[in-house]
């Protein structure tokens, strides 16, 4: 059973990409080699199944293999798995999050209830249902631009208090968002941000890392990012993230995943496969090749 605390949740964390084939097919063999990409930079953790890596348009049997296939990678290494199990149902995630604990994941990243729009209250008896009974603990995951439901700080304070919930993924892009938490919050429960352009303001208000698209292909970049802010040193920081504003402006371009998946298909890393409604993106990126470049040089390719 895991023991992983929020300390354990700091710097950088990969949201990982699912690698398909050109129909469509999960490519396992791509997928064994983008985690040990990952191990190979030092990644603190990485996300199997969350938004990056399509997880409304996978099955539950894919969800399983890609979770088998990261805990044994990752077995030995300091790379955390942390499984995203989030549903609408309490009950679906439940039973995901039973197959993440038997198959030996560190922790659970779990998004607020998509579509079905709900109060502060119906996300706090959602999340309660749900660590009640977990067996692993638990990252709360807040993306309202996607789901519609933003989880107020006051509702994931008071959600903080079970001892199962350790942490956020935080991506809303309100102001103060960082600043509200970091002050009810206490500090043994750790505030990730979930947006790669501003993460670095996030950690300057208090934030301890980043749950990244970016670092799928920047990892060593992003990471430093990261320790450049726990050290003090703000001014190396910005400079490191300034280089990697075009990548940030090219991973906008269009819906999270299409731009990252093109990138690590025009690396050589994946083949060309997405899944509808997603649409394999065919041209408008500027910058391509510089970037391929960096990201070639990066990861040693």
């Amino acid at each position: 059973m895991s023991n992983l605390t929020a300390k354990d949740l700091y710097g950088c964390m990969t949201a990982l990409a699912t690698p398909m084939h050109e129909d469509g097919q999960v490519d396992y063999i791509q997928w064994q080699k983008l985690v040990q990409s990952q191990i190979d930079a030092e990644i603190n953790g990485i996300v199997v199944a969350g938004t990056t890596g399509e997880s409304a348009l996978l099955n539950d049997e894919e969800f399983e293999q890609l979770l088998t296939i990261a805990i044994e990678s990752c077995k030995n290494t300091n790379t955390k798995v942390i499984a995203q199990t989030g549903a609408i149902s309490p009950d679906k995630v439940i039973e995901r999050n039973r197959v993440a604990a038997r198959h030996g994941a560190d922790a659970l990243l779990i998004v607020t209830p998509y579509y079905i729009r709900t109060t502060q209250e119906g996300l706090y008896q959602h999340f309660m249902k749900i660590a009640e009974v977990s067996d692993l603990p638990i990252i709360l995951y807040n993306v309202p631009s996607r789901t519609q439901n933003d989880m107020l700080p006051a509702t994931t304070a008071k959600l903080a208090k079970h001892e199962k919930i350790i942490g956020i993924k935080e991506a809303s892009s309100a102001e103060n968002r960082f600043v509200e938490l970091t002050k009810l919050l206490q500090k043994d429960f750790a505030i990730l941000s979930g947006n790669d352009d501003t993460f670095l303001n996030a950690m300057e208000q208090g934030a301890c890392g980043v749950i990244s698209v970016a670092s799928n292909v920047r990892p060593v970049s992003v990471k430093q990012i990261c320790n450049l802010m726990a050290l003090g040193d703000v001014i190396s920081a910005k400079k490191l993230n300034t280089s990697l504003e075009k990548l940030y402006g090219m991973l906008s371009y269009q819906p999270n995943p299409i731009p990252v998946k093109y990138l690590l298909h025009q690396a050589g890393m994946i083949k060309q496969g997405i899944r509808l409604p997603l649409m394999w993106l065919k041209s408008g990126l500027t910058g391509v090749k510089a970037e391929v470049a960096s990201i070639e040089k990066e990861l040693r390719i």
